[in-house]
């Protein structure tokens, strides 16, 4: 609201500011207005009534149909097992609706990095061998949330939250998507995709043997496999994420978006890109309802 003041004032005079007239002294307004016995009732009638004729502009009015058309940035959560995908189509999320994307992982290990007041708190912890509390990556996220980049262009977080208290501490700060994404594996795929991955040491990059295998001998030969990434760790692994998804579900039930995350990445996209798609256009209707309303009052 204020930068719609703001804007306001560049070109029009506040409710209770008028435009500054000429004083005419007594004889000169005198004659003024009768000076020309032909023009008299023209000139008595400008006299008499020009401070009356101006009216303050509807600023209070203008300044309701800003607001109303000032457009909320898209907020987006994605959520998916280990290996369903979440990396794959937050890259093409972020490409086609230029949202910023937030990973609790990666934030964390970039606040520890710049030492920032939440990265100390959390090294602290790290250090010890200990998980850091909630209490903290949310603070981490809840800052992340409003720097001006993600207030303008919309927010996409990636895997988070994980548990049911990380949730409701989401809620309890006001912060909910306008859409919940869950890509849904079966766990056969699930197990397979983690036990080929395979980790370059040299470029950070990701391959899988069956499905994107190494381009030569050369990288094939010293890509490494991370230490949790068998099958006996998976399956414990799923167990936990399906342990803790349930109570998520629960909390965004309303906003929920399943989709079927065994076919191609194309086709995954295809489904996540009208669901999106479906909101926005939601979004663009309440927008001209609201802008409708805003001219009518």
């Amino acid at each position: 609201m204020a930068a719609s003041l703001s804007y306001f004032s560049g070109v029009s005079l506040s409710a209770t500011e008028k435009p500054s007239i000429p004083s005419l002294s007594t004889s000169h307004n005198r004659r003024a207005c009768f000076s020309n016995s032909s023009r008299n009732k023209y000139k008595h009638h400008d006299c008499a009534s020009l401070s009356s004729r101006w009216k303050p502009p509807c600023t209070a009015r203008a300044i309701k149909i800003v607001a109303a058309a000032k457009k909320e940035p898209l907020k987006v959560m994605i959520a998916g097992a280990p290996a369903s995908g979440k990396g794959t189509q937050c890259e093409l999320i972020k490409n086609k609706f230029g949202l910023v994307h937030i990973s609790a992982g990666d934030l964390l290990r970039a606040e520890i990095a710049t030492g920032s007041e939440n990265g100390k708190k959390a090294k602290e912890f790290m250090e010890k061998g200990m998980l850091v509390p909630d209490e903290i990556v949310v603070m981490m996220v809840k800052d992340r949330l409003m720097k001006p980049d993600v207030e303008q262009n919309g927010w996409l977080l990636d895997g988070y939250p994980r548990s049911l208290s990380q949730a409701m501490a989401l809620e309890n700060l006001g912060i909910r998507p306008d859409i919940f994404i869950l890509l849904e594996v079966s766990d056969e795929l699930l197990v397979e995709r983690v036990v080929g991955r395979r980790l370059d040491p040299v470029t950070g990059k990701i391959y899988h043997l069956k499905y994107s295998p190494p381009e030569n001998e050369e990288i094939a030969s010293r890509l490494t496999q991370r230490f949790d990434d068998t099958e006996e760790k998976v399956k414990l692994r799923l167990k936990t994420h399906y342990q803790n998804v349930e109570s998520v579900i629960a909390i965004y039930e309303s906003v929920m978006f399943k989709v079927n995350g065994d076919v191609s990445k194309e086709e995954v996209f295809a489904e996540i890109d009208k669901g999106i798609s479906s909101i926005l256009e939601n979004n663009r209707t309440l927008d001209s309802a609201s802008m409708a309303a805003g001219v009518a009052q």
